[in-house]
């Protein structure tokens, strides 16, 4: 019977242990989550982006604004969650105020990510990441989708996202409107 209660008490202690460092991970912005870039490091800018259209961009030739780089999949639920939001709340409100929202779709041929594009009934870009390279050089291949970089006009990473939590949304929010208003209050 003690060894029965015993176990019983571990297991409960173990699992809230685990409940309570989760809790923390999610509430802590300072976490990596996956992404294997911080807040404050210049966003890595050695690729090219190409857009479902065949346009190419890249990190180095959007200095200047605001850029948001919304990793995503078609196969992703949250993503398809988020991205009417970021679709009316980010890119209809600044795209005109020097932000630049692009979709960067993990891994998927361009008729599919055509195809998801226009189901998702959005009008920000989506761009092509085969191998998803683009994605590793931000997280760890082997992390989910459904982030948001956010670079501001010197290419410094100010925010970052993970899943889609309608705080920590409201909180990227701020941060956008701060940074495309350029208003000298913290972002965080």
């Amino acid at each position: 019977m003690k060894i029965k209660h015993l176990l019983i008490t571990c297991l409960l202690s173990i699992t809230t242990l685990f409940a309570a460092a989760q809790t923390n991970a999610a509430a802590d912005p300072n976490t990596d989550r996956g992404y294997i870039v911080k807040t404050g490091d210049i966003a890595p800018a050695d690729f090219e982006l190409v857009l479902t259209d065949g346009t190419k961009t890249s990190l180095k030739q959007l200095r200047g604004k605001v850029v948001i780089l919304q990793f995503t999949a078609s196969w992703c639920s949250v993503c398809r969650e988020e991205m009417p939001h970021l679709e009316k709340e980010i890119w209809q409100a600044y795209k005109d105020k020097g932000l630049v929202l692009i979709g960067v779709d993990r891994d998927e041929p361009l008729e599919k990510v055509k195809g998801f594009h226009q189901v998702m009934n959005i009008s920000y870009p989506l761009a092509l990441d085969p191998g998803a390279d683009i994605f590793g050089r931000f997280a760890n291949k082997k992390s989910g989708v459904t982030r948001n970089v956010v670079i501001d006009r010197d290419g410094k990473i100010v925010y970052l996202t993970r899943l889609y939590d309608k705080q920590e949304f409201a909180s990227m929010l701020k941060a956008v409107d701060a940074l495309v208003n350029e208003k000298t209050a913290s972002v965080n």
